[in-house]
């Protein structure tokens, strides 16, 4: 569950990417969130008395947070912008640590460390220059990301699946005025989208948001973020290679090497641990 989800997330960037370059980036998460909502509300129980805190998640990991990411990826490649996006697990560990008083351990700091090195390998790309507004977009994301999902652990009662489409109930209208606020074009958008863009929405509502943050919620409020939040370093792989065959992107040696080196820290990180996070008792 864990591998999976940064490989459903990994093509979400590819897919997403392709998209954005017909779509208005947050009118297109809009429409995500919209297609998540409209197939998850009706077979989920009503989260009563905890409207209030599913709706400041909604703001802060869904609303804030895609108009940040996505709108950054805008101006980034696919692969670049989901290396970027690895700043969301070092975000996630400290702020477990802070606000849960989490205890990582020292093996994990280093697995991390070592990936973030693999990370750093990778984002040594000369597409970087001139984009200093798209990254400090998606580095902006990634925090409102973790804190939203420190927000989601301290949840309690509730299951994965509720989350999920409760955020997105929220979200959906959330989104919707942040575009109309932000963006422009949105009605030509629609009416001239090719096909291709009506199938991103798909698998992002679908694939991505359904199932993807079905399977990460559900870890994340049985065990701890810093057990988790490691697995996502698998993401920039599944992104880039991704990238290549669909988008064009090249491979080159940093990102090669430095993807190695990502899964060299994954190694460190889950060496001689049970990978189905048996719940400590």
């Amino acid at each position: 569950m864990a591998l999976f989800v940064p490989f459903l997330w990994g093509l979400g960037f590819v897919f997403a990417k392709g998209a954005i370059n017909h779509f208005p980036p947050i009118l297109l998460m809009a429409f995500r969130f919209l297609l998540t909502a409209l197939v998850l509300v009706w077979f989920v129980p009503i989260p009563k008395g905890k409207f209030v805190q599913i709706f400041k998640i909604a703001i802060v990991a869904a609303a804030i947070q895609y108009s940040l990411t996505f709108t950054g990826v805008k101006g980034l490649e696919a692969g670049l912008a989901s290396i970027i996006v690895q700043l969301e697990v070092p975000f996630l560990v400290l702020l477990g640590a802070f606000f849960l008083k989490e205890k990582p351990g020292l093996k994990k700091w280093i697995g991390i460390t070592v990936s973030f090195f693999g990370v750093a390998i990778m984002s040594q790309q000369d597409e970087l220059s001139g984009s200093l507004v798209s990254v400090a977009l998606v580095v902006s994301g990634c925090f409102a990301w973790a804190l939203g999902q420190i927000m989601v652990r301290k949840l309690n009662n509730i299951t994965g699946i509720q989350v999920t489409a409760w955020i997105a109930v929220f979200a959906t209208p959330q989104l919707f005025l942040m575009s109309a606020i932000f963006e422009t074009g949105q009605i030509q958008a629609i009416s001239t989208a090719e096909p291709v863009v009506w199938w991103t929405v798909l698998y992002l509502g679908l694939i991505m948001t359904c199932l993807g943050y079905f399977l990460w919620n559900t870890l994340i409020r049985e065990h701890d973020v810093s057990k988790v939040a490691p697995f996502l370093l698998f993401l920039p792989v599944f992104s880039v290679v991704g990238g290549h065959f669909f988008l064009g992107e090249t491979i080159t040696i940093e990102k090669f090497y430095g993807g190695t080196t990502i899964l060299l820290g994954i190694g460190i990180i889950v060496l001689n641990t049970n990978l189905f996070f048996n719940r400590e008792r």
